[in-house]
């Protein structure tokens, strides 16, 4: 059974703190973290590095190549039991400078900024469900954070997901901590990604005067997309998106080169292997003669499946919730991707979307709910107290 004691301690402590926990999200959201500017991904993660070291936690900035580093740190490595872990992203699509300063804007309940709900909302609730326990004096398992720097440009270039995988390796579960529904709906199984760009090579000619001698890449990538378009199947939860289409100069010359940007979401690491094979394939055939094709696969991201830790681990935040006499739980499974693949690849228990809630992420009109802080809070703690009785 849960201990009473400590999660009215826990729970008091998270209500007494969601000002602060305001106002420490305002100032990690004013520190803007573009994904693909590495330094200013830096200085969060060094920001964040000190907040939790404010806990106990011993942190280290792990570097990953090229990419922002990921922050990893561990509270009571010599307790007893698997650990829980905390894991997540520190970056944004958001490039600096896209919002005025302060970037950070609050409209009573609404908190505004890039950021703020995908996902430096969740890592602020990450920060203060440990402040609680450490207040509640809870040390049976040891407490862990994995925060990537490089989530958002799907570790391309850079081991971060192997960092993230390692870290979780052996835990007794993972809360991740992305984007939480309005509902109260979290994620339970999420598909992968994988983006591609292709380029034909032909021969320009003059449209009029020498027809006969060009190659037409355009022509030659139509077929191409035709093709790789129709590798969707509904049926297995494949879709395929051409989306991007350039080439050519002016109308009256033929065109001698052609570029296609598009992706693929899969539900199953099979499905993710067989479009990859079945692209290739494709870009070797020669539709027409003389021209000739290359193929790039970037931004990879591997399907959190739906299997049965997944769904154990979401049943059992399920059933804790209703214990603990919080707000019900529901579950889904997404369309969009998350770090949560490479945590279930370790073989640990991981949901997903168990962040600050709110909409409209990857845009200008993200925003969290700042009341939905300490109950988020109460979940995972209560989840923490619990996990004696997760039986997987």
């Amino acid at each position: 059974m849960v201990n009473q004691q400590q999660l009215k301690q826990v729970y008091a402590y998270l209500d007494e703190k969601q000002e602060e926990m305001a106002a420490v999200l305002e100032e990690v959201v004013n520190l803007e973290s573009y994904a693909r500017e590495v330094e200013n991904v830096r200085k969060v993660a060094a920001k964040f590095k000190a907040l939790f070291e404010t806990t106990g936690m011993q942190c280290e900035l792990v570097e990953v190549g090229t990419n922002a580093p990921t922050l990893l740190g561990v509270l009571g490595r010599e307790r007893k039991g698997k650990p829980a872990v905390f894991s997540g992203h520190m970056d944004t699509v958001i490039k600096t400078g896209a919002y005025k300063a302060p970037v950070f804007r609050r409209e009573g309940n609404k908190a505004f900024g890039p950021g703020v709900l995908d996902m430096k909302g969740g890592i602020v609730i990450a920060l203060y469900v440990i402040k609680a326990l450490n207040a509640a004096g809870y040390d049976e398992r040891p407490l862990k954070i994995a925060f990537s720097g490089d989530e958002e440009i799907g570790h391309l270039g850079g081991r971060g997901a192997d960092v993230l995988r390692d870290a979780a390796a052996g835990a007794a579960c993972s809360f991740n901590l992305e984007t939480g529904m309005l509902n109260n709906t979290l994620c339970y199984g999420r598909k992968g990604r994988q983006e591609i760009f292709v380029k034909v090579t032909g021969v320009e000619s003059h449209a009029g005067n020498d027809f006969l001698s060009g190659r037409n890449a355009i022509a030659e990538m139509a077929h191409k997309i035709i093709e790789i378009q129709a590798l969707t199947n509904l049926d297995k939860g494949t879709t395929v998106t051409c989306a991007t289409i350039q080439g050519g100069t002016i109308t009256n010359a033929v065109p001698k080169t052609c570029t296609m940007g598009g992706e693929c979401r899969f539900d199953t690491l099979d499905e993710m292997n067989n479009f990859k094979q079945k692209v290739e394939e494709i870009c070797k055939k020669t539709f027409i003669n003389g021209t000739s094709t290359e193929i790039s696969f970037s931004s990879e991201f591997a399907p959190y499946e739906p299997n049965a830790s997944a769904m154990g681990f979401w049943e059992f935040i399920r059933d804790t919730a209703e214990l603990c006499g919080l707000e019900k739980v529901h579950g889904k499974t997404l369309g969009g991707s998350s770090d949560a693949a490479y945590i279930q690849m370790a073989g640990t228990p991981v949901v997903c979307s168990m962040g600050i809630q709110g909409e409209w992420n990857h845009t200008d009109r993200e925003y969290a709910l700042l009341d939905s802080m300490s109950p988020r809070g109460k979940l995972i703690a209560s989840v923490i107290l619990n996990l004696d009785n997760l039986k997987m």
